[in-house]
């Protein structure tokens, strides 16, 4: 049975593991009147972190999960190796929406584990903290069009959203999930670079930060190929062309693409 679910507004709306993923995702929902802050029902593993969540955002917040689970949209976003132990109190709910953001849990596992629930699997990532994310959805066979709507009008408040098949959500997740993490170790050295060379650190990160920023909006606002900007700053016998040099002798592009094989492998380990 299709429980009641309204796609423009929930009246309740669960969160199980209410960490900084579900708080992106969540404000935006309350800002854009999606969800009613009186209608959240979200539950965390301790009540000293409930207390402080309710005191700081207004918002129901417990240790108890029966009241998230009674909800007729539930997020899911605990730890994936907190899946089984937080699956059996989904009994205490009658059903109805439950979006996973567990990285590497497929849709199988959820369904397997909560019968009843239509199953949503999402891969969001970080900087949906700066409504700048990327989402990555794969819908259950049962979830009908309504809700797939709803779903992806919530993912759409803190970025941009792609609905893929599910056997390419491992991939997603590495390039996008894992891949800010990449970057930010290539700003990180960038800065070194820029310190050894000279720079206050202060003012280098800034700089590093900038030019990957300015660099990323070039690339995606005049749909260049990589290669193609790279092109345009190597200059014969120039500085850009002499640390291209550097890094293609110290294997950056292949340990960078061997990075997103080996996340989107872990990814499949999860599952």
């Amino acid at each position: 049975m299709t429980p009641s679910f309204r796609p423009a507004v929930t009246p309740t709306f669960g969160v199980v593991g209410l960490g900084r993923m579900a708080q992106a995702l969540l404000f935006p929902l309350l800002e854009a009147g999606l969800v009613q802050r009186e209608g959240v029902r979200a539950v965390v593993a301790s009540e000293a972190s409930a207390t402080g969540l309710a005191q700081t955002h207004g918002l129901t917040v417990a240790t108890d999960a029966a009241a998230a689970w009674s909800a007729p949209v539930v997020l899911l976003a605990v730890k994936p190796q907190q899946l089984e132990a937080v699956a059996p109190a989904a009994a205490a709910g009658s059903g109805g929406l439950l979006i996973s953001v567990l990285a590497g849990v497929t849709l199988a596992r959820l369904q397997r584990l909560f019968p009843g629930w239509q199953c949503v699997r999402a891969v969001p990532n970080t900087p949906a903290l700066v409504r700048a994310g990327l989402t990555g959805l794969a819908f259950g066979v049962d979830v009908p069009p309504d809700q797939r709507r709803w779903v992806q009008q919530l993912f759409a408040q803190v970025g941009e959203v792609h609905e893929l098949p599910e056997a390419q959500l491992d991939a997603f997740l590495a390039l996008t999930s894992s891949g800010p993490a990449f970057v930010a170790v290539v700003s990180e050295a960038m800065a070194d670079g820029a310190v050894a060379a000279g720079l206050p650190r202060a003012l280098a990160q800034r700089l590093a930060h900038r030019t990957l920023a300015g660099t990323a909006a070039l690339l995606h606002e005049q749909d260049l190929h990589p290669g193609q900007l790279k092109d345009m700053v190597s200059s014969p016998g120039g500085t850009t062309i002499a640390g291209l040099r550097r890094l293609e002798a110290g294997g950056v592009r292949s340990a960078l693409l061997e990075a997103v094989l080996a996340a989107a492998e872990r990814s499949r380990q999860l599952a």
